[in-house]
């Protein structure tokens, strides 16, 4: 898993298509605002189903990064 600090209104480019924007941050929340082609689905884990949600991974590398 790779772990980045930003602010409010920076942005996270995944590949050429897909922006990741932290819109709001309050009390302990954030709202990201994220563009990509339609063609790409976006689901919340709790939406997924059964068979597709996966566990938390007992170890993880983590990389810190702003």
């Amino acid at each position: 898993m790779l772990v980045l600090s930003r602010k409010l209104g920076e942005k996270i480019y995944i590949g050429e298509s897909i922006c990741i924007t932290v819109v709001d941050i309050d009390r302990g929340k954030i709202r990201l605002g994220i563009e990509a082609p339609r063609d790409v689905p976006i689901y919340r884990q709790e939406l997924l189903p059964l068979n597709q949600q996966r566990p938390p991974q007992a170890a993880t590398t983590t990389a810190a990064a702003s």
